[in-house]
């Protein structure tokens, strides 16, 4: 294999990586920022200038804070669980197509780490992983509060990712591939496919939420009842790893909305821009509009927890069989009348 490939790839997984813990660190201080404002208080604001340093604070506090282990716990699954969860939000990030090909220094470089032509239904078996760390987190701290909120989150995420397939499976109807590099490029310019999936949008939004365990959908660390969930016996970094999970599971869940239903890095005009500064210039300008859509939608996910109190439990089940399923099952026969008839 070529060299040049070989350390282009290797950069590129080193700065997607490295970026999207960076945003995964200050979308903690976004969190308590964006809460605050709709709760009308002042939030943080004490560790350096507007707060920005409360991250780094956070930081150095799950560093040196005690790393306690239950003396019940089964300890390799205790340490295993949050590992699994960090491992698998990671991972996702590989076949994410961050922006269109660049020209540089003679050779073309694709700003996708692995283009995957399974991309979609890699990134949903990774995700379906991810339950795993939940779940053996719950199980190996060898409490009933810890193992309840882990049965919630299997039951959970299991219940809404059927409906997120069926979501999906409305969206390789229009496009005809699983590669989320095909499914961008079959939206190009503002031909994106929230015009003609409205209905998949809203239901795929939803089952989101449940997937990241965000509220109104945080039943498995419903703390009202089960004191803190699946992570009750959790501190220090084991705790961190849990809380990155989530935070970087927000952020993939993100860019997969805004690659499936909003064109990805596709912006209108993009072709005359193109031609008046060049494709590098267009592209660059992809990756900017691509992340400005991640960081509309991250919004969206915390405004969302602020703001919509938490549903019971026979509720989010109702939602998940009753609703979303039956919904998404219409939404593909509409999608399949609409691609045969008319596109």
């Amino acid at each position: 294999m070529e060299l040049g490939f070989l350390i282009e790839k290797s950069i590129l997984i080193f700065a997607v990586f490295a970026i999207t813990l960076l945003i995964a660190t200050y979308a903690t201080l976004a969190e308590r920022k964006v809460a605050s404002f709709i709760q009308d208080r002042i939030g943080p604001n004490r560790a350096g200038p507007l707060g920005l340093f409360q991250p780094l604070a956070d930081a150095v506090k799950f560093f040196t804070k005690e790393e306690i282990i239950p003396t019940h716990a089964h300890k390799v699954l205790f340490i295993l669980g949050p590992s699994i969860a960090m491992l698998t939000a990671c991972m996702t990030s590989a076949v994410i197509p961050w922006g269109p090909d660049i020209e540089a220094f003679g050779r073309t470089i694709s700003l996708q780490a692995a283009d995957l032509n399974i991309g979609i239904l890699y990134i949903i078996g990774v995700l379906s992983l991810g339950v795993y760390g939940i779940m053996i987190g719950g199980w190996a701290s060898n409490n009933k509060f810890s193992l309840l909120g882990a049965i919630r989150a299997s039951s959970q995420m299991i219940s809404y990712e059927l409906a997120m397939g069926l979501a999906i499976i409305a969206i390789l109807i229009m496009g005809g591939s699983v590669s989320l590099r095909d499914i961008v490029e079959a939206q190009h310019g503002a031909n994106w496919n929230i015009l003609y999936q409205p209905l998949g949008f809203l239901i795929f939004m939803t089952c989101a939420l449940a997937e990241t365990n965000r509220a109104p959908f945080d039943l498995p660390e419903c703390e009202t009842e089960l004191v803190g969930g699946y992570h009750t016996e959790y501190s220090g970094m084991k705790l961190g790893l849990y809380m990155f999970a989530e935070y970087v599971n927000v952020i993939i869940s993100s860019a997969v909305i805004s690659i499936l239903y909003f064109g990805g890095y596709n912006y209108p005009g993009m072709d005359a821009l193109a031609e008046a500064l060049g494709a590098n210039f267009a592209a660059i300008t992809g990756v900017i509009v691509f992340f400005l859509k991640i960081f509309v939608f991250i919004f969206i996910f915390m405004w969302i927890r602020w703001t919509l109190p938490r549903f019971r439990y026979d509720q989010l089940m109702r939602l998940g069989w009753q609703i979303l399923i039956p919904a998404a099952i219409i939404n593909i026969m509409y999608t399949s009348a609409l691609k045969y008839f008319i596109l």
